[in-house]
C-alpha cells in the first residue's frame, strides 16, 4: 500500500493540473449518528456539545489507537481509513461498545447512537477527503445498519473472519442506492457467543411457529375426531331399540323355549341392579367432603418448594481464597512512565482468589443466567475473553448467591498480593526464570495452562503474573499522580477504560512484573483477558 504523504501533509489536497490524484486500497469506516435531526430539535446546543466531546474523547483517540486516520467529520458523522481491515472493524466495535456506557446515564430519548459501515475499496486520496466507490459503499452500509451496530461488506469479512473474536451474521446480498452490483452484507456481533445466541433465538422462533402450526393441525384433527365420536354416540343412543332382535343368545342357542324363558328372567335383575344406582352419589359425596381438607394442607408443599428455589445459593462452589493481613509496600516502578511515581501504599486486610476465575466457576454463573456467555475449553483453566463488565457481573452474582461481599480487587491490592512481600522486579527475584510464569518468551505456551500448574508466590497465590491478563476495579489513569495511598479503588473520570494486571501468555516477560499495568476498553472482550476476585473482611 502506498504511503499517505499527500493525505497527511498540510498542502492542498487538489493535485496540480494534469496530475492524477494518488490512489490506495484501504478499509473505510463511515459512521453516522442515528436521529441526529431529532436530537438537535430537542436540545440543539447540548447535542452539539455532546457530539463534539464524543468526537474528541472517543472517536478520534480510538481511531488513532487502532492505527487509522480520521479523514473528516460531517457534523453528525465521520469517515476514517485504515491500512488493516482487522483494526478498522476492531475500532468500530470499540466505539459502539463505549457508546453503550456513555448512554447508560442518559434518558433513552437523548441517546447518541452511531450506525457504522466498513468496506474495503480502492480510493482516491486528497488532503481533507477521499473519493471512490469504496467510500460510497461504506456510506451505504452505514445507512442500512441499525443504531449501535456495525455492518461490513463481503470484502472486509473475507479479510477478518478468522482474525477477530467476533460473530458474524450474513444478511445476504443487498441492493443499495447508486451502487450497480448488490453488496454482500454481514452484521458484526461483538463476540462469538452472540452469534450463537442470535441463531438460537432464530431457531427458537422457528420452532415456536412450527409448534403452533402442529398444535393448530392437531387441534383440528382432535375436533374432527370428537365430532365423529359424538355422531357415533348419537347413533348408538338410537340403536338400542334395534338391538333386541340381534341378541347373541338367539344366534348362539337354537330357538328353544326354555332358553328364551331363562333370558327373560335375567332382565329384571339387571333392572334391579340399575335401580340402586342413585344411591352411590351420597356415598361418593362423603369422600369428597372428607378429601376437602386435603387441599387445605396443600400450602405445605408451598414452603417445601421455597427451599428448592433457594437451593442454588448453598450449592455455589466458592473460589479458593487466601486471607492477607495487609500492610505497607512501595507501589510502582521506574521501568515505565505509567508506573510512576513510586510511592508508599498501605493496604487493609482482605482476601484474594488463590487462582484466576476458571471456566468451571464462570459457567456456574452462565448457567444461572447471570453471566453473558458459556465459556469453552479446559474447565480448570482460567476463563478468557472477558470484558471488565463481564467480570463485574460475575462478582455481583457470586456476592448475591453466597451473601458475601465478593468484588474485584483494587489495583493496589492486586500489586500487594502479586509481590508476595517482596520488592524485587519479579516476586522470585530480578531475573526471569523458567517455569515461573506463562508468557510469550517464558516457554512454548500457546494458551493459559490449568490454574496452579506453576509455583505459588510467597503468599500462596498462583498465576500472579502471566497466564491471563486480570481485571481490577480501578479506572485507568496514565500514571500514579494523585492516586490514593490507602489501597482503595481509584475511580473518577468517565472510566471508559479499566486497569489490567498480570500480562498474558501472548505478552513478553516485562508484562509479568508485579508493577506492570495496562488498560483496555471497559465493555470490550479480548481473548487474553480474565480476572481474579477479592473479598472484603
Amino acid at each position: 500500500m502506498g504511503e499517505l504523504r499527500d493525505f497527511k501533509s498540510g498542502k492542498s489536497g487538489k493535485p496540480p493540473p494534469g496530475e492524477i490524484a494518488p490512489r490506495r486500497l484501504a478499509a473505510i469506516v463511515a459512521g453516522d449518528i442515528s436521529g441526529y435531526s431529532r436530537l438537535m430539535q430537542l436540545d440543539e446546543e447540548g447535542t452539539h456539545v455532546r457530539v463534539k466531546r464524543i468526537e474528541r474523547d472517543l472517536v478520534e483517540p480510538t481511531i488513532l489507537e487502532h492505527h487509522g486516520k480520521l479523514v473528516k467529520t460531517t457534523g453528525d458523522g465521520f469517515i476514517a481509513i485504515f491500512d488493516s481491515p482487522v483494526e478498522a472493524v476492531r475500532c468500530s466495535i470499540v466505539i459502539q461498545q463505549n457508546m453503550v456506557g456513555r448512554n447508560a446515564a442518559v434518558p433513552k430519548h437523548f441517546w447518541i447512537e452511531y450506525r457504522i459501515g466498513v468496506n474495503l475499496g480502492d480510493v482516491i486520496i486528497e488532503t481533507d477527503d477521499i473519493y471512490g466507490d469504496g467510500v460510497n459503499v461504506a456510506s451505504r452500509l452505514e445507512g442500512i445498519a441499525e443504531p449501535g451496530e456495525v455492518f461490513i461488506s463481503g470484502g472486509i469479512y473475507e479479510q477478518i473472519k478468522h482474525k477477530l473474536v467476533c460473530g458474524y451474521e450474513s444478511l445476504g446480498d443487498r441492493k443499495v442506492k447508486n451502487i450497480t452490483d448488490p453488496i454482500r452484507v454481514y452484521r458484526v456481533l461483538p463476540d462469538a457467543s452472540a452469534y450463537n445466541r442470535t441463531r438460537r433465538r432464530r431457531e427458537t422462533v422457528l420452532l415456536t411457529l412450527l409448534g403452533l402450526t402442529i398444535a393448530i393441525i392437531a387441534g383440528g384433527v382432535l375436533w374432527y375426531m370428537l365430532q365423529q365420536s359424538r355422531t357415533k354416540l348419537g347413533e348408538q343412543a338410537q340403536a338400542p331399540p334395534v338391538s333386541p332382535p340381534v341378541v347373541s343368545p338367539s344366534s348362539v342357542t337354537p330357538p328353544s323355549p326354555p332358553a328364551a324363558k331363562q333370558a327373560a328372567p335375567s332382565a329384571p335383575p339387571a333392572e334391579k341392579q340399575a335401580a340402586p344406582a342413585p344411591s352411590p352419589p351420597p356415598t361418593v359425596q362423603q369422600p369428597s367432603q372428607q378429601t376437602s381438607p386435603q387441599p387445605q394442607s396443600a400450602p405445605s408443599p408451598g414452603p417445601a418448594a421455597a427451599p428448592t428455589a433457594a437451593q442454588p445459593a448453598p450449592s455455589v462452589r466458592e473460589p479458593d481464597m487466601v486471607a492477607l493481613q495487609g500492610g505497607s509496600f512501595s507501589m510502582g516502578s521506574n521501568d515505565d512512565p505509567s508506573e510512576r511515581p513510586v510511592r508508599r501504599v498501605t493496604v487493609k486486610p482482605f482476601s484474594i482468589g488463590k487462582y484466576p476465575v476458571t471456566v468451571r466457576e464462570w459457567n456456574a454463573c452462565a448457567e444461572a443466567k447471570a453471566c453473558g456467555f458459556t465459556a469453552t475449553g479446559n474447565e480448570d483453566a482460567p476463563v478468557t475473553n472477558i470484558s471488565w463488565s463481564d467480570a463485574k457481573k460475575y462478582v455481583t452474582w457470586l456476592a448475591e448467591a453466597t451473601k458475601k461481599p465478593y468484588r474485584l480487587p483494587s489495583e493496589a491490592e492486586w500489586e500487594f498480593a502479586a509481590r508476595g512481600g517482596t520488592q524485587t522486579k519479579y516476586w522470585w527475584g530480578d531475573q526471569m526464570q523458567p517455569g515461573m510464569a506463562i508468557c510469550k518468551d517464558c516457554g512454548d505456551a500457546e494458551q493459559p495452562a490449568k490454574v496452579g500448574s506453576l509455583k505459588p508466590n510467597p503468599f500462596g497465590l498462583y498465576d500472579m503474573g502471566g497466564g491471563v491478563d486480570q481485571w481490577v476495579e480501578d479506572c485507568w489513569h496514565r500514571n500514579y499522580q494523585g492516586a490514593p495511598a490507602d489501597g482503595s479503588v481509584w475511580a473518577g473520570g468517565e472510566c471508559s477504560s479499566h486497569v489490567l494486571r498480570s500480562g498474558s501468555w501472548k505478552n513478553d516477560a516485562r508484562y509479568v512484573r508485579p508493577a506492570n499495568r495496562d488498560s483496555y476498553d471497559t465493555n470490550v472482550r479480548y481473548p487474553t483477558h480474565g480476572f481474579r476476585i477479592a473479598l472484603s473482611p
